[in-house]
Formats: structure tokens, C-alpha cells, sequence
């Protein structure tokens, strides 16, 4: 049995082409811009299912969210985001099971708010944060995201004291 070239067999050179044509937009998307991007960093998703609607803008992120913008993470059931045409998120909400943590401190909520441009999180419904053995139940909290600052709002909670060694 003899071997035909490649030559011979068109099919051949057009699936090597394909094959090359793919590596090669592999190789330019690994290193081109992020999907998203919240400012100057990236917002790393990961959730069941995704649906964006180019031409309004939104985007909604369904089962088992889980979102990571710089030291700040959250899980969630749902997210909802607005978006501009770079794509730079201006607006997000998380709802259901909604946990935030960021430097030592967790929050869990009913729903949660980024407002972007104010780099700023609002945790609304049965917010409580701890942090250690503290915590503190408030109707609604704000995170200002540059300094971690939280602002709490209707408070009750506990907060330990450490007694003096003698």
C-alpha cells in the first residue's frame, strides 16, 4: 500500500491551516484584554451559566456565583451587571445567599450593590459582619472599597473585650 501526500489530498492542507489558524487565535486571545474589567482591575467570574445582551448592556451570572474584584470576594445565587462598550462594569447586584469577605472580615446579606465609580459596596437585609469572634447585625452596610471603612446602620452585635492579664 502506497502513501498519498498531502499534496494530494486538499482536505489535508485545509485542516493543517485550521489547526494552525486556531493555535494562533489561541495564542492572541491568552494574552489580550480581560472579558471584564471593573476600573483599572479585573473582575474574575465564575458561576453556572452566563447571559449578556450586547445590545443593552447587562449581563446576568446564574448558579453558584462566585465574584473576586482585588482583595474583595463574593458568592452569591445571581448577579446582575451593567456594562459600557469597553467593557467596564458600572453597575453590579448580588442576590441570594449573598457573602462577601475582604481583609479578615465577612459579611453575609440578602442582596448587595457595587457602585462603581464610587468603589463602594451596599449590603442590604439582614447584614451581619464578623470579623474573629465579633459581630455586628445591621438592616444595611456600606464598604467603601480604597479603605475597607464600613458603615453600619440600625447596629446590635457583640463585640469582644480581651480582659487584662495580670
Amino acid at each position: 500500500m502506497s502513501r498519498v501526500k498531502a499534496a494530494n489530498r486538499p482536505w489535508k492542507k485545509l485542516l493543517g491551516g485550521g489547526i494552525a489558524v486556531g493555535v494562533s487565535l489561541l495564542a492572541a486571545t491568552s494574552s489580550s484584554a480581560p472579558l471584564v474589567q471593573i476600573g483599572a482591575e479585573v473582575l474574575d467570574v465564575t458561576a453556572k451559566q452566563l447571559d449578556v445582551n450586547l445590545a443593552k448592556g447587562v449581563a446576568l451570572l446564574d448558579g453558584d456565583v462566585h465574584v473576586k474584584l482585588g482583595e474583595l470576594d463574593i458568592s452569591c445565587d445571581r448577579v446582575d451587571i451593567r456594562y459600557d462598550d469597553a467593557p467596564m462594569v458600572r453597575w453590579a447586584r448580588g442576590s441570594g445567599n449573598v457573602r462577601a469577605s475582604m481583609r479578615g472580615v465577612t459579611a453575609t446579606a440578602q442582596s448587595l450593590e457595587v457602585e462603581v465609580p464610587e468603589r463602594r459596596v451596599r449590603l442590604v437585609g439582614n447584614v451581619k459582619i464578623s470579623r474573629g469572634k465579633g459581630w455586628v447585625q445591621a438592616d444595611n452596610a456600606s464598604i467603601d472599597l480604597p479603605t475597607g471603612r464600613i458603615t453600619l446602620d440600625e447596629i446590635r452585635g457583640s463585640i469582644p473585650i480581651e480582659a487584662r492579664s495580670k
